[in-house]
């Protein structure tokens, strides 16, 4: 069957949403409300917030760095469900301070909103510290391990 109307071809450049001629759309929410910062803005706050709250108890903390990447690196290692690992440490070297990692990916897979996120952050950060001092993660924060 022939079809009368010929296949509108696409013009030279991407195509814009501008119906009805009012421009282009702008952001949701200005960029100094929550709703604007993205998840990993918003996951790098939770790591900063649970350092704070441990560097008033510990002021050492001040000359590690916290990190947060995305996923662990594999390093010849396989992980299942249960092994991924959710934080890690890297100990000093020579003029290179000591490291946390938290890993952004398997901890928001884990938890469902932000406050059980925010929990899990601080637990992970203080297990870290624990294991980068030396010390049980009841010593580094008494309330480790409540809900």
């Amino acid at each position: 069957m022939d079809n009368p109307v010929p296949p509108r071809t696409a013009g030279p450049g991407p195509r814009r949403r501008d119906r009805h001629g009012r421009g282009m759309r702008g952001p949701i929410a200005p960029p100094q409300v929550p709703l604007a910062a993205s998840r990993a803005e918003a996951f790098a706050d939770l790591v900063q917030d649970s350092v704070e709250r441990l560097e008033r108890r510990w002021p050492q903390l001040a000359d590690i760095d916290f990190l947060v990447l995305e996923v662990p690196h594999l390093d010849g290692r396989s992980f299942n469900d249960e092994a991924v690992p959710l934080g890690g440490t890297i100990a000093a070297r020579e003029g290179r301070p000591a490291r946390v990692v938290i890993y952004r990916r398997p901890v928001e897979i884990r938890t469902k909103g932000r406050d059980e996120r925010a929990a899990l952050v601080h637990e992970v950060v203080v297990e870290q510290v624990a294991e980068l001092l030396g010390l049980t993660p009841e010593t580094v924060d008494p309330r480790y391990g409540e809900d």
